[in-house]
C-alpha cells in the first residue's frame, strides 16, 4: 500500500494562477470601478447606491451556500468545479460590460428615467453578483482538490492570494477610463457623457483581456481528490457548515472585520479627488489651447507613492505568510495581522486630522500615509492568505470528523464573507455620504466646479479640511481599525491547532491510499 501524495504539475499551477489573474482583473474593475461609476460619472444617490449593495449582500446570504452546495452535488467528467470554470467566465465577462451599460441619473430628465436607471443599476449589479458566486467558489473550491499535499496547497493558496493581489490593477478601469474620457471631451463631448464613454469603452478592452485569462483555470487544472458518493441537500450543508467550529469561527472573523473593505471601496475616490483634485489628467500640464506640454511630477509622484503602497504591502505580506505558516501557528499570525493591522488604519485619520492639506501637498506626509497604506495592505494580504489556507484546513476536519467532503460550501463561505463585508461596507459610507451631501447631483457640480478650476479641499465651503475630504479619510481609517480589532475575538482560541491539522491529513492520506489500493485490487 502506498501513501505517496498526489499532487498538481507546475504546468497546472501555471494555467490555475493564469485563471486566477483574469478573474480577479473582473472583480476589480466591479468592485473599485462600478462603484466610482454608480457614485462618480452616472451619478447614483448615496441612499439608493447603499440599498443597491445591502440588496445584492442579502441575496448572496442565500445565494452563495446554495451555489457550494450545487457544485458539491456536480458529478461529470471533468470533476466538480472545473465545468463551472470552463463555462460561466464569458458569461460573467458578458455581465459586467452590461452593468456599466446605463444612464446618467443627474442628468435625467424625467422620474421615470431616475427610477429605471436605479433599477437597472440594481438588476444589473445583482446578476454579476451571481454569476461571479458561480465562478468563484469553484475556482477556490479546487485548490483543494488538485493536491493532497498540505504544503503545496498552502504554497498554491499563497500564490494564488499574491496573483489575485496582481489582478488588483484592474482598479485602473477608473485612471484609464479618465483618460479615454478626456479624449472623448476633446472631440466635443460634454463632460458627463465623455465621462460615461470613457468608462465603457475602457471596461470593454479590460474584460475581453480578463476573460480569456480567466478561461485557463478551467482548461488546464485537474481534479485529483475523489469525492463521497453521498450527495447532501441545501439545508444538510448549511447545517455541517455551520456545525463546524473552526470554520464558524473563521466565518464570525471575517464579518466583524467587514469595514476594511472601506478602504478598498473608497480609495479610488479619495485617491482621484483628494490628490488628484478630481481627474488624473490634472497630471499632465496643458497650455491655453489644451496641448500637452509636459506633466506634472509633483502630482504623478504622490499618486504613485499612495496607490502603489496597498498592492506592495500586500504583495509582500502574500509572499512571506505560507514561509511564517510552516514555521508559526496559523492562529497566531492571524490574531497578530489582525491586531497591529489596526494601527496603520487608525493613524491614516489621525494624520489627516494633524496636517489637514499637507497631507497631499508635503512629501513628508504623503511618505508617512503612504506607510499607513503599506501596512494596512501587509495586514489585509496576510489575513487573505491565511483565511484561504485555514478554510481548507476546516474541510478536512469536516471530513476527518464526519466523513463528508464539501469544499464547494466551505469556500463559498469565504464568498460570502467578501461580499457580506464589501455590502457593509457599502452601506456604511452610504449613509455617511448622505448625510455629508455627497451624492447624486451635488457630485455632478463638484465635477463641473473641479473642471472649472476649484480645489476638491475647500470646494464644499472652505473649511481648511474639506467635509468631504475629512469624511473619505475618516471611513477608511476609524471603522477598519475597530473591525480589525474585533476580528480577533473569536480566533483567540482556535478549535484546530496546526498539530491536530497536520495528524488528521496524514491519516486522511493513508485512508484515502488503502481505498484506492483496494479499488486495485
Amino acid at each position: 500500500m502506498s501513501n505517496q501524495t498526489r499532487t498538481y504539475t507546475k504546468k497546472e499551477r501555471n494555467m490555475y494562477l493564469t485563471g486566477m489573474l483574469g478573474q480577479n482583473l473582473i472583480y476589480n474593475i466591479v468592485a473599485t470601478g462600478l462603484y466610482f461609476y454608480f457614485q462618480n460619472v452616472i451619478c447614483l444617490p448615496a441612499m439608493a447606491l447603499g440599498w443597491i449593495f445591502a440588496l445584492a449582500r442579502v441575496w448572496d446570504a442565500i445565494n452563495d451556500p446554495m451555489m457550494g452546495t450545487i457544485v458539491d452535488r456536480t458529478r461529470t467528467k471533468w470533476g466538480k468545479c472545473r465545468p463551472y470554470l470552463i463555462i460561466f467566465p464569458a458569461i460573467i465577462g458578458v455581465v459586467t460590460v452590461l452593468a456599466f451599460l446605463n444612464g446618467n441619473y443627474a442628468t435625467a430628465t424625467s422620474n421615470t428615467q431616475k427610477v429605471l436607471i436605479v433599477a437597472w443599476a440594481a438588476v444589473s449589479y445583482i446578476a454579476w453578483g451571481m454569476c461571479f458566486t458561480v465562478c468563484d467558489i469553484p475556482l477556490w473550491g479546487i485548490t483543494s482538490l488538485m493536491t493532497e499535499d498540505e504544503d503545496d496547497r498552502s504554497k498554491l493558496l499563497g500564490l494564488a492570494r499574491i496573483v489575485a493581489g496582481i489582478g488588483g490593477v484592474g482598479v485602473l478601469v477608473v485612471q484609464i477610463a479618465q483618460v479615454v474620457g478626456g479624449i472623448f471631451e476633446g472631440k466635443g463631448y460634454s463632460q458627463a457623457k465623455a465621462s460615461q464613454y470613457g468608462f465603457i469603452l475602457t471596461v470593454v478592452i479590460m474584460t475581453v483581456i480578463a476573460t480569456v485569462l480567466f478561461e485557463f483555470a478551467g482548461i488546464g487544472t485537474k481534479e485529483r481528490v475523489e469525492q463521497a458518493e453521498k450527495k447532501y441537500t441545501f439545508t444538510e450543508n448549511f447545517k455541517i457548515m455551520f456545525q463546524n467550529k473552526p470554520f464558524r469561527q473563521i466565518l464570525i472573523s471575517g464579518i466583524l472585520r467587514s469595514p476594511i473593505q472601506l478602504l478598498m471601496l473608497i480609495a479610488m475616490t479619495l485617491i482621484t479627488y483628494y490628490y488628484a483634485n478630481g481627474d488624473f489628467m490634472n497630471v499632465l500640464k496643458t497650455d491655453d489651447t489644451g496641448a500637452m506640454v509636459g506633466i506634472d511630477w509633483s502630482i504623478l509622484v504622490r499618486l504613485a507613492v499612495i496607490a502603489a503602497a496597498v498592492f506592495l504591502g500586500q504583495f509582500i505580506a502574500m509572499g512571506i505568510t505560507p514561509s511564517l505558516i510552516r514555521k508559526h501557528e496559523k492562529k497566531s499570525i492571524y490574531n497578530f495581522y489582525s491586531v497591529a493591522g489596526a494601527v496603520p488604519f487608525a493613524l491614516l485619520y489621525v494624520f489627516f486630522k494633524i496636517a489637514h492639506g499637507d497631507v497631499k501637498t508635503s512629501m513628508v506626509w504623503v511618505v508617512l500615509t503612504g506607510l499607513c497604506f503599506f501596512f494596512a495592505g501587509a495586514a489585509m494580504g496576510g489575513i487573505n492568505v491565511l483565511q484561504s489556507v485555514m478554510i481548507a484546513d476546516c474541510v478536512d476536519y469536516e471530513e476527518y470528523h464526519n466523513g463528508v467532503r464539501t469544499d464547494g460550501v466551505f469556500f463559498s463561505g469565504q464568498s460570502f464573507i467578501t461580499k457580506l463585508s464589501g455590502g457593509i461596507a457599502s452601506i456604511l459610507s452610504a449613509v455617511v455620504y448622505h448625510f455629508v451631501g455627497y451624492s447624486d447631483a451635488n457630485i455632478l457640480k463638484l465635477n463641473e466646479a473641479l473642471k472649472s478650476g476649484a480645489d476638491f479641499l475647500s470646494y464644499d465651503g472652505g473649511s481648511g479640511a474639506g467635509k468631504y475630504a475629512a469624511t473619505m479619510f475618516f471611513l477608511i481609517s476609524i471603522p477598519p481599525a475597530i473591525g480589525m480589532v474585533l476580528s480577533a475575538l473569536p480566533t483567540i482560541k482556535y478549535a484546530m491547532s496546526d498539530k491536530e491539522h497536520s495528524r488528521i491529513l496524514s491519516e486522511l492520506v493513508a485512508k484515502r491510499a488503502a481505498k484506492n489500493d483496494d479499488s486495485a485490487e
